[in-house]
């Protein structure tokens, strides 16, 4: 079968460049292909769009566009907020509360600080991926100078009660940094009402292209961080080197696209998300993980009971989803998210993330359900 008769539903991972956006950013290769630091006129033309695009950031995520410090992505922008407030703000404690569901850019990084001698609590979650709010309390301490939360998990799609989780952080006086990736361009994402103080995310989540991300440092908070990487005074010394200026541009106007289609894309992404769960329940011994959470519009988390986990994405091979994030896709090893939310190993093996996007059509969905009914039902036959 060729590619292009499969279905694409894995957009958590990554989504398809929007082809406006990717006009935009050609000129930005061959024509205007200024150094944004040089100081000339090719130069002060690349900065001008950069600074254009900073704003269509911005606007996307409410906050000012001095707070957005363009990044090769989130993965970085999370290494650049974590060690560079810990070392700016190591004098005052070492201890930071995140939890056992987090990204795993995010866990990495806080192991890698733990090894620094910084000292990390990992809330735990229940059974559809909460925490406890009064646990989150009842963990800061004087040493306590970092809460570290998402807003969205990425293989769930659950969305966490940031505003609230601030206001505890605040009121004991200690800053929140939130992985925003998945939940922008998604659903409204407003920085000034939540009140966070550090957020990460990328382009690529949201139809721009790869390679180009953002971290937000809330001013009105007077967040800053120390200098991680060296070698250019680029995005105020925060992230040097000379700047993706075509990626840049492109991440803006997928931003500025974004902000015009969220209200009628998340319709759109409700009415998949019903059509695809109605469909799957009705299959023996399948589980909607999270299923009366809020969650993200697009995302879905299933668990097949008494199917063999390491021949369920083999065996779908016309359409594409995944077992959980892009990140550790290729590893043997069940969702650690799953994981922490009581999930067996056997049963989070036998389960998929299906991520719908702005090209599914209902017919995708008919099609994805049928091929997996199918499949599900084969693999229970053989296993019998």
């Amino acid at each position: 079968m060729s590619p292009t008769k499969k279905i694409y539903l894995d957009y958590n991972a990554t989504t398809p460049t929007e082809p406006k956006v990717v006009e935009a950013m050609l000129p930005y290769f061959i024509e205007n292909f200024g150094n944004a630091s040089s100081d000339h006129s090719f130069g002060w033309c690349a900065d001008d769009v950069v600074e254009t695009a900073r704003s269509q950031v911005a606007k996307l995520v409410d906050c000012r566009s001095t707070e957005i410090t363009f990044t090769s992505g989130a993965t970085e922008a999370a290494n650049l907020a974590l060690f560079g407030f810990c070392k700016k703000n190591g004098s005052k404690g070492n201890h930071i509360i995140s939890c056992k569901t987090e990204h795993k850019v995010v866990l990495d990084t806080l192991k890698a600080l733990e090894s620094d001698g910084f000292e990390v609590t990992y809330l735990d979650v229940d059974g559809q991926g909460n925490i406890d709010l009064s646990q989150l309390e009842e963990s800061i301490k004087s040493s306590t100078i970092l809460v570290c939360l998402m807003l969205a998990n990425n293989e769930t799609g659950l969305i966490h009660p940031i505003k609230t989780i601030t206001k505890i952080a605040h009121s004991k006086n200690v800053p929140i940094m939130s992985d925003i990736t998945q939940a922008v361009g998604k659903i409204p994402v407003d920085l000034q009402d939540l009140g966070i103080d550090m957020a990460i995310f990328s382009s690529h989540k949201l139809y721009g292209p790869k390679g180009i991300g953002a971290l937000y440092l809330n001013k009105n908070n007077n967040i800053s961080i120390d200098k991680h990487l060296f070698g250019g005074s680029h995005e105020k010394g925060v992230r040097p080197g000379t700047l993706n200026v075509p990626g840049i541009v492109g991440f803006g106007k997928a931003c500025e696209i974004a902000n015009q289609s969220l209200n009628n894309n998340h319709e759109k992404l409700v009415r998949l998300q019903n059509q695809l769960e109605e469909e799957l329940l009705t299959i023996d011994g399948v589980t909607i993980n999270c299923q009366d959470e809020e969650r993200l519009p697009n995302t879905t988390n299933v668990s097949f009971k008494g199917v063999d986990g390491t021949k369920l994405l083999r065996y779908l091979n016309t359409f594409a989803v995944s077992r959980g994030s892009a990140c550790t896709a290729n590893q043997v090893n069940p969702s650690h998210v799953l994981k922490a939310m009581g999930v067996e190993d056997e049963l989070a093996f036998a389960s998929l993330r299906i991520s719908t996007g702005r090209n599914t059509s209902s017919e995708d969905i008919e099609k994805a359900v049928f091929e997996i009914k199918k499949v599900v039902n084969q693999l229970k036959t053989t296993a019998v």
